[in-house]
């Protein structure tokens, strides 16, 4: 990506940009002293229109064959080296919208590009790690990159090395590596395989720590959030999986993510957890 389409990219934000909406995101994603996405600054446009613009930039990367009718990347290593260098400088922007586009883009990429581009991208994604703040930043990319390209690797090379990543993200101070591990478990829940979202839950809500190797027990909202929200994801494809990780574990879960896994059952069945963990103890 040149200079100038970077530049392309954030004049085409600025033309859809409504003031009006500067405010009311700020207090959405939490932009205020002390808050999670404190110091974010956006310029009020929706999720719609920049999913328009990367979009229409990966159109000015790919092109249709004349013979089979099929998208074929015009992306050589060379070429991704530039676009990557061009996303990465809208990551680096105080604006949301900027960095979300950045996002995007590479979800674009990602999607379109063989195993080795895949590969790339995976790692230019971790590396940028840091510059993915926020929770929809992390949840509009994380399942798409960082899930699928694990999913991918457990499929040729096993459970151990994804498992080996997955650790490292949920082991770092940083809030949104924490939570693209836990968003990454979705892409192997769509595919029948739990395991690695019961895993992340026991370890980041239930077993013992230990400080020695910088663990602590989760105590923020939005990965209490996440995780009960992968869980309910869990129990709309194998209830009775769900249930007996609740059925061991609800007096031990934080409220919010208890909620969150259940809240699609049926009320009754709802309200004899809710009184579980409410008391804090298992029948």
């Amino acid at each position: 990506m040149k200079q100038d389409l970077v530049t392309k990219i954030k004049k085409d934000l600025r033309k859809v940009a409504d003031k009006d909406k500067v405010k009311i995101l700020a207090r959405f994603f939490k932009t205020g002293k002390g808050e999670y996405g404190e110091g974010d600054k956006f310029l009020g446009i929706v999720v719609p229109e920049q999913r328009r613009l990367a979009k229409e930039f990966m159109g000015s990367l790919v092109t249709r064959s004349r013979t089979s009718g099929s998208l074929e990347v015009r992306l050589l290593a060379t070429r991704l080296r530039a676009v990557l260098a061009g996303v990465q400088k809208l990551l680096l922007s105080p604006w949301h919208e900027e960095r979300l586009t950045a996002l995007l883009i590479l979800v674009e990429l990602y999607k379109k590009g063989d195993g080795k581009i895949k590969k790339q991208i995976f790692d230019f994604y971790l590396k940028n790690i840091k510059h993915i703040n926020n929770w929809d930043l992390v949840d509009l990319s994380a399942p798409n990159i960082v899930g699928d390209y694990l999913f991918t690797l457990s499929l040729s090379k096993g459970s151990k090395e994804v498992e080996t990543i997955l650790l490292k993200l949920v082991r770092s101070k940083n809030l949104w590596s924490r939570r693209v591990a836990v968003l990454a478990t979705h892409p192997f829940i769509k595919n029948q395989q739990f395991v690695e979202i019961l895993k992340l839950a026991e370890f980041l809500l239930i077993k013992p720590f230990n400080p020695a190797q910088g663990e602590q027990k989760e105590t923020h909202d939005l990965m209490h959030k996440a995780i009960g929200w992968m869980l309910r994801e869990v129990g709309k494809r194998e209830v009775r999986v769900l249930e007996n990780f609740l059925n061991k574990f609800a007096s031990r879960l934080p409220r919010t993510t208890l909620r969150y896994a259940i809240e699609k059952f049926p009320e009754p069945k709802r309200q004899k957890y809710l009184v579980w963990g409410k008391k804090q103890k298992m029948p």
